[in-house]
């Protein structure tokens, strides 16, 4: 056996202590005394070692290039002893009309497939990955953009099938009707002449319906559902582009493979994984913060907004309302960093850093973006609590939890299931520092693609649709959360208990949303006072008036869904539709015990 990258790397580290099992296992392995097992751990180990010098010397190509091959040798290996039993995965990419984010999504899996080689090749396509991509899109053109990119990357041996919405009606249509009453309280009931726009959580439930069959006598088939957002990489710094030194496939395998786990989460990086509903104060503290800095320097100055160190972000600083989970509420200011390159001034760097306001609203932050610190992923290994829904991965046998409350169209599904799943899995439900790289928009638009509950089609950008989501998915979140505490789902809970517990939790929500609403209302009126200022230190500069126009549409849509009159809290305050939306979620909260075992009738269970 050819094994010269893993005996280069152990002879780099001379006679290193922390290699001593490294040696006596490549004597094993040299005198063909290693089985398929001891050498997968064994290159493991040895991957270990190079990840963390890797990190260390800030991801130079060179070590990023000696860690794929070393993979790839592992590969080779594993396939010459004809005993590969690690797990085979599908991908599941649900995708609303955006086709080009899925492309960027499904060319870094390519990628990743191309740096790792997970589980080899046979016939030109990889054995052990395959993709399936969920269609909710209501534009035709969109559909057939994302079908063409599904088979192109099937053609590039990428196995991958197009779930399109006439093949999810297909698959609805396999229920046995005496069950379909129940299954819509699951997956919706769209007309198949409106069979779009879902909601991202009736999706992916209709999804697991087909993995169900996929995954039918493959009990070594790991689930893995994404969003078309995100990408298989890591950003590790403000400068460098995103690169690829996390071999996913082959860390998940060992974390399924050594343990009871049957639910794993990573993280994002990135993008914030939360709504612009709920990062709106912070973000206008930020921009203020900007402002009253640039202000006091020289517009024509080679500019002054570069770090060398990315600002350590703490968890969910992005969030207004961060001791609602238990982490402590950011107070300081977050300072942007320029992102131009080469030779530029301040005039450039505001003219820039304008043009990424409105962004916000399609939920990027430019001034709280998490990047990646490198962790022996064992170390990282804890009990969760929140589900990622947009990296999160799941056995066969984890598909009896379905997302739950999917047709009332909340935000927080993951946090909610997560808190339903570690009720009832307990330590079979992990978390690990696998996180993906999240970019909310277009590199050549500064938008997303599609985004639902956020309206565009004024002058003001409209987030009350989005924003009403997040407050009653709060209510849900928080209602779960305590009536867990009393023991549910397994005790089952009081109507009135839980019609209380609703509009409890309801009222106490309403008035730290409320509350918030007060502080950003301030500085907002700050941001105001800012731009008049604007026009004295940009005076004669080029495109001042840019950047002018640019800062006074921000603040007119901070305006319209954060200020006094904004329709996002006149909505959640009308006692009529919070009332009304407080019923629709204590009715579901007592109907999921009886949906819990009808999806287990539809799933064959």
């Amino acid at each position: 056996m050819t094994t010269s990258r893993l005996q280069e790397l152990i002879a780099s580290y001379a006679n290193a202590p922390e290699t001593d099992e490294l040696r006596a296992g490549y004597r094993q392995l040299a005198n063909a005394q290693a089985s398929a097992t001891e050498l997968l751990n064994l290159y493991s180990s040895a991957a270990g070692l190079l990840s963390a010098r890797i990190a260390a010397s800030g991801y130079p190509h060179t070590l990023l290039t000696q860690q794929a091959e070393l993979f790839q040798e592992m590969e080779s290996q594993l396939q010459q002893t004809g005993r590969d039993n690690r797990y085979s995965f599908i991908i599941v990419i649900p995708v609303a009309d955006r086709p080009e984010h899925l492309k960027s999504c499904l060319e870094s899996l390519h990628t990743l497939m191309r740096q790792f080689n997970y589980g080899g090749k046979a016939e030109s396509h990889y054995c052990k990955v395959e993709v399936l991509v969920a269609d909710d899109s209501e534009n035709r053109e969109n559909r057939e953009r994302i079908r063409k990119t599904t088979q192109h990357y099937d053609q590039q041996g990428l196995r991958s099938l197009y779930f399109g919405p006439e093949d999810q009606l297909h698959q609805l249509e396999k229920i046995d009707p005496s069950d379909r009453r129940h299954a819509r309280k699951i997956v919706g009931d769209h007309p198949a002449d409106a069979f779009h726009h879902k909601g991202a959580s009736c999706t992916r439930n209709i999804s697991y319906l087909k993995l169900n069959e996929l995954t039918r006598n493959r009990a070594d088939t790991l689930i893995w559902f994404i969003d078309s957002d995100q990408e298989f990489s890591i950003n590790h710094d403000l400068q460098s582009e995103p690169v690829f030194a996390v071999n996913y496939f082959h860390e998940i395998n060992q974390i399924f493979s050594n343990s009871t786990t049957q639910v794993l989460t990573g993280k994002v990086v990135g993008d914030p994984p939360v709504s612009p509903a709920v990062m709106g104060g912070n973000f206008l503290s930020d921009v203020g913060g900007f402002l009253s800095t640039i202000y006091k320097l020289d517009p024509a100055a080679p500019c002054a907004f570069h770090a060398t160190e990315p600002q350590q972000i703490s968890d969910a600083a992005y969030h207004d309302m961060a001791e609602l989970f238990g982490f402590k509420s950011a107070t300081e200011q977050y300072d942007y960093h320029c992102t131009l390159p080469g030779v530029h001034d301040n005039m450039d760097c505001l003219i820039d850093f304008t043009r990424k306001l409105n962004s916000f609203f399609d939920g990027q932050h430019p001034t709280r973006q998490t990047h990646y610190t490198y962790q022996p992923l064992h170390e990282t290994i804890t009990a969760a609590r929140t589900v990622y829904t947009g990296n999160y991965i799941l056995s066969s046998a984890a598909l009896n939890h379905f997302i739950p409350f999917a047709t009332l169209s909340l935000r927080m599904a993951g946090p909610v299931l997560g808190r339903l799943l570690k009720a009832e899995l307990g330590d079979a439900f992990i978390s690990a520092n696998l996180p993906l790289l999240h970019k909310r928009t277009l590199d050549n638009t500064g938008t997303s693609e599609f985004r639902p509950g956020v309206d565009r089609e004024r002058a003001e950008i409209d987030l009350s649709g989005e924003f009403e989501k997040q407050f009653f998915g709060d209510v849900m979140l928080f209602t779960i959360q305590s009536l867990i505490d009393q023991g549910y789902p397994h005790k089952l809970a009081d109507e009135i208990e839980v019609q209380q517990t609703v509009n409890q939790t309801a009222e106490s929500l309403l008035g730290k949303y409320r509350s918030k609403q007060c502080q950003i209302d301030q500085r907002i009126e700050s941001l105001r006072q800012q731009i008049k200022q604007l026009d004295g230190w940009i005076e004669n500069q080029r495109d001042s008036d840019q950047a002018t126009k640019e800062l006074t549409a921000f603040l007119k849509s901070m305006e319209y869904n954060f200020g006094e009159k904004a329709n996002s809290y006149r909505l959640i305050s009308d006692d009529s539709h919070r009332q009304a939306r407080c019923r629709e979620i204590t009715r579901a909260i007592l109907q999921y015990p009886a949906d819990r075992s009808h999806w287990l009738t539809l799933l064959g269970r």
